[in-house]
This record gives structure tokens, sequence and C-alpha cells, in this order.
């Protein structure tokens, strides 16, 4: 499917974008808590998968993988930028709501691709890792402050959760 894509094939262009549109966008939209703002996140990163995808090289990950990074990094830009503080200052009270709600959503879309037994195989503190910097959204730096932990550690546990998520799936 990588060769198809980097010949710029629609189909597996098409196919890539329905098989994996629904667990992108849960992670984005658990990132911004917005669906408007996820949706044009979501169309943004995959014409981005789209352009670079001769840069995605298997050694680093799976293709799935690569694009998570993408996507979450685009969303955390986002949540970054002057626009969506400006756009987020003032939330009624129902959006609020909707955003409470939204991490069981998320959870849903992440079971559907099968993440969550994959992911219970690790050490209970690498789980808590995964989850907060690739679900949550959370930088490293942000993670150790949350967990109260030092940024080395962070990036120690991350590397070897890493690593065995990659023997997992193998």
């Amino acid at each position: 499917m990588v060769a198809a894509l980097k010949a710029k094939e629609r189909l597996a262009f098409n196919y890539l974008y329905d098989n994996y549109c629904k667990a992108l966008f849960g992670v984005i939209d658990r990132i911004v808590q917005s669906d408007e703002i996820a949706n044009d996140v979501l169309q943004e990163a995959f014409v981005k998968i789209w352009k670079n995808i001769d840069s995605y090289t298997r050694e680093k990950g799976s293709i799935y993988t690569w694009m998570l990074n993408v996507c979450r990094n685009m969303a955390i830009d986002t949540t970054r930028s002057k626009q969506y503080k400006k756009e987020t200052q003032n939330q009624n009270i129902d959006d609020y709501v909707n955003v409470i709600n939204r991490n069981e959503q998320v959870q849903t879309k992440v079971d559907h691709i099968g993440l969550k037994e994959v992911i219970a195989k690790l050490k209970p503190e690498h789980q808590l890792l995964i989850d907060k910097i690739y679900f949550e959204g959370y930088t490293h730096e942000d993670a150790s402050k949350e967990l109260d932990i030092p940024l080395g550690t962070v990036k120690t546990r991350i590397r070897a959760a890493i690593i065995q998520l990659r023997s997992v799936i193998k």
C-alpha cells in the first residue's frame, strides 16, 4: 500500500482515508476539543500526508504511527495558534458539556482499530505516558509537569514503550 501511495494512486489514498480517518479524527478531536476544528485539522493533515508520503520510512514505524504523529502535531500546532486561542476564549456552556462527553467517544474510536489491547500489554507507567502524549495531545514537557517526573524520564519511558509496542505488533 505504501508503494501505491508513493506512486500517488488515488485508490490507495481513498483506502487509507476510509480506514483511518475515524481513529485519527478521534485523536485530533481530543486535542482540539472541537468537532469543527478537528475536521479542518484532519483535512489539512490528509493533504499533508498525501504531499509528504515520500518522507515516510518503514524503519521508523507503521504507516498509522506516522500518520498519527502528523495529525497529533498539527492538532497541537492548532491549539497553540492565536486564532484557536481567540476562538476558545469565550465558549458557551453547551460546548463545554460536549467536551466532557468526548473522552468516551474517543476511547471508542481508538478501540475500533485494536489499539487498546496492544497498549494494555505495556507497563502501567508506559501506558499512562502513551495515553497522555499520543491520545491526549500532551507534549513531553507537559506530561513531565503533569505527572511530576523528570523530562528525561518521560522521554526514556516513551522510547521504551515504543520499542515494546513494535515488538508486540510484530
